[in-house]
């Protein structure tokens, strides 16, 4: 579980900002085109898996927010049933149930304290929870209980950024050295995605194509998509 005063420290950091942010939303050409490229890469890694039904496999999100990846993963082909969402803050948990069927869980609370069996989950998904997490021994101790969740053959899919943003000290980036130093056991295959947001914002401006073509330039991409299988 997470120590009272970290859990403490989490809260205040996301209680900084706003759910409801026009920079995030999809109407927003340079949020869009990011949540396009995210979703097309999710469905090239499930078909290099082989999954292309998902209806019988199980999903956990750490850090679910108001429910939007959840909403994603439906439309995948998930059903509610077998999707969970694990949430810190009681005002996101509340709009993300109100937002998603009935049928899908959504935990409020420690995620470390969440209800979830053992080897129980073909995917433990988070979106940039880990970035928010600046203590290195709490970050390790949530990747262990995601890796205990994950059933052999399984995975943790990741997605967060990598570098460091020096106007937001709430938030540190999560390179891939340390992802793999958080899942030692695990087999990871990365790729590098999201234009970086300032940029991409400031392009879109111009015309939305923009993204897509400082989009080929690797090095302006911030956020890495990760699968990290457990060997069946």
């Amino acid at each position: 579980m997470t120590p009272p005063d970290e859990l403490d420290a989490v809260r205040a950091r996301y209680a900084r900002r706003t759910s409801d942010d026009p920079r995030y939303s999809l109407l927003n050409p340079a949020a869009l085109a990011a949540w396009q490229e995210r979703q097309r890469a999710i469905a090239a890694l499930f078909r290099r898996l082989g999954w292309h039904d998902l209806s019988q496999r199980r999903l956990v999100e750490v850090g679910c927010g108001t429910g939007g990846l959840l909403l994603d993963a439906l439309q995948f082909g998930f059903v509610p049933a077998h999707l969970t969402g694990l949430e810190l803050l009681t005002e996101r948990a509340t709009r993300a149930r109100e937002r998603l069927p009935a049928a899908l869980r959504v935990l409020e609370g420690d995620a470390g304290a969440a209800p979830i069996a053992p080897a129980s989950q073909d995917v433990v998904l988070q979106s940039t929870v880990f970035s928010s997490l600046l203590d290195d021994t709490v970050q390790q101790t949530l990747a262990d209980t995601m890796w205990r969740w994950v059933r052999p053959g399984g995975g943790v899919l990741w997605y967060d950024f990598t570098v460091n943003n020096p106007r937001n000290p709430d938030v540190r980036g999560v390179p891939l050295t340390r992802v793999r130093a958080l899942f030692p056991q695990g087999r990871i295959e990365a790729r590098r995605l999201t234009l970086a947001p300032p940029l991409a914002r400031a392009l879109v401006r111009l015309h939305p194509s923009a993204y897509t073509v400082a989009n080929a330039v690797p090095l302006l991409r911030t956020h890495i998509l990760a699968w990290i299988a457990k060997p069946a």
